[in-house]
């Protein structure tokens, strides 16, 4: 299979595993990335959704390279 399909998809699934995660703490912290406006609640979960996603790439291209060794 191609390396880089390898890698994108990896990075893919890495990024929505990290915003789901994200999303799922910042709705039991009062924060929702979905609410109408731009309000605080937004804004928290906003930014909340995009360093899980962070955090998921980081953690697959670790993966992936833990891998590489094998």
């Amino acid at each position: 299979m191609n390396p880089l399909l390898i890698e994108g998809l990896t990075d893919a699934a890495g990024f929505v595993a990290g915003v789901l995660v994200a999303w799922v703490v910042g709705r039991l912290l009062g924060f929702d990335p979905l609410a109408a406006g731009y309000g605080d609640s937004a804004i928290g979960g906003i930014v909340l959704a995009g360093l899980g996603g962070g955090a998921g790439v980081q953690l697959a291209r670790r993966w992936r390279a833990s891998r590489k060794g094998k």
